[in-house]
């Protein structure tokens, strides 16, 4: 199959080309990207899709989702194993229909992932690339342990924890050490514990961590993620770029959460729903971290650390996946779309290690294709506008 359009961005952050062809072999593949004119002459046999004023781009990736934490629901009694792994389902295919093609989730119920991930190898479903930490580890009583995370406390007991959820099947370590205040809740030695051990494994580890101190422990302990950094420094971030260490800052949760809490306040709010009445209760921190986004974004991004695009929403009613979004309030507060569209693609390929398999436009990558009507290049909000989504060279989704 040969898919024409005017536009095509590649992923590496700087190139947009106009009237190109991506040809998809028989393997899913990308067997050749050139000029639209030549595709024809080349395979003489294929079909022929033209978008005409489009932009083809690779499948999008977030690299931080929760696709079966259902905890905000507000009639939780009916959310047994089946119901929990049906809504999981459902945000497989959301993401689909938005052109996520890849997901890092990153804490879901305990197999949950993995065995998604297996029934879609068998054909069962049709679900992005996954690619999981399972449950997610806590201190006793931490950000998260009335959300399914695990609870450990100790360097040794860390380190238990992260044997029983590798041997469980993750392929990633989660460790959440910090909510919304400025006491960290593991200690700098459980944080060494936690690296050395993933890596010793040969995993990677990443970690919630959006205040002081913990951020600069979490930087000394040598995570390869730090996931939020809402108050991070510049000098922290070039520490971060030295040093390896991925920033993914989940600016759409923390602003949306910053936008409707204030609307709850300002308009009554239904406390029966324990997320509404944390949110509301967490209110004075999320309008700084909203602020924090907005003003430190561009600073941080040009010190070099590796930024990636991840979504992190799990609100009630709020919208599903919002990469989309994610990416528009980078080019809001600074970058270009170009350089948007590379935090979720080429980076997180690279930080997942699969950067030779899929996140780019390059010939013998996987055919993982997001169509979008209009020019990306110039303006993010076209990516809301989706046509067709291909995954390995097979249409996933079309309007």
């Amino acid at each position: 199959m040969i898919l024409r359009a005017k536009y095509l961005i590649t992923g590496d952050g700087r190139t947009c080309l106009q009237d190109q062809a991506v040809y998809l072999d028989k393997e899913g593949k990308i067997g050749w990207i050139g000029d639209a004119a030549e595709a024809a002459g080349r395979y003489p046999e294929e079909m022929v899709k033209d978008y005409g004023e489009a932009t083809i781009l690779p499948g999008l990736f977030d690299m931080h989702v929760h696709f079966g934490y259902y905890y905000s629901q507000p009639d939780l009694d009916n959310y047994d194993d089946y119901m929990v792994a049906y809504y999981a389902l459902e945000q497989a295919k959301q993401s689909l229909r938005l052109g996520i093609t890849t997901v890092r989730d990153l804490s879901c119920p305990p197999n949950l992932m993995k065995q998604l991930r297996l029934a879609g190898q068998k054909g069962y479903v049709t679900v992005p690339r996954i690619i999981h930490a399972d449950a997610g580890i806590c201190m006793t009583g931490g950000h998260g342990h009335q959300d399914g995370v695990e609870e450990a406390d100790s360097p040794w007991g860390v380190r238990a924890a992260i044997r029983r959820q590798l041997r469980a099947g993750a392929d990633w370590v989660k460790i959440l050490t910090s909510n919304r205040g400025d006491i960290p809740e593991f200690t700098q030695e459980e944080l060494d514990a936690a690296v050395d051990e993933a890596h010793r494994q040969g995993v990677k580890i990443a970690v919630h961590s959006g205040t002081q101190p913990s951020i600069q422990m979490c930087i000394d302990a040598g995570f390869d993620t730090i996931e939020h950094g809402t108050f991070l420094t510049e000098a922290q971030a070039r520490q971060m770029a030295e040093k390896g260490i991925a920033w993914t800052p989940t600016i759409t949760a923390y602003t949306y959460l910053y936008e409707q809490t204030k609307q709850m306040i300002e308009a009554g709010v239904d406390m029966d729903n324990p997320i509404a009445a944390r949110a509301v209760h967490d209110q004075a921190f999320f309008q700084p971290a909203f602020e924090a986004y907005r003003d430190n974004f561009k600073k941080l991004y040009d010190t070099g650390v590796t930024v990636l695009a991840g979504s992190d929403m799990v609100l009630y009613k709020a919208p599903p996946l919002p990469i989309h979004q994610e990416l528009g309030y980078m080019v809001d507060y600074g970058i270009t779309p170009v350089e948007a569209v590379r935090t979720a693609t080429y980076n997180a390929a690279s930080v997942l290690g699969i950067e030779k398999e899929t996140g780019s436009l390059k010939e013998g990558l996987a055919g993982d294709l997001l169509v979008v009507k209009g020019d990306v290049s110039k303006n993010i909000r076209a990516l809301d506008d989706v046509l067709e989504v291909y995954l390995a060279g097979k249409m996933v989704y079309t309007v």
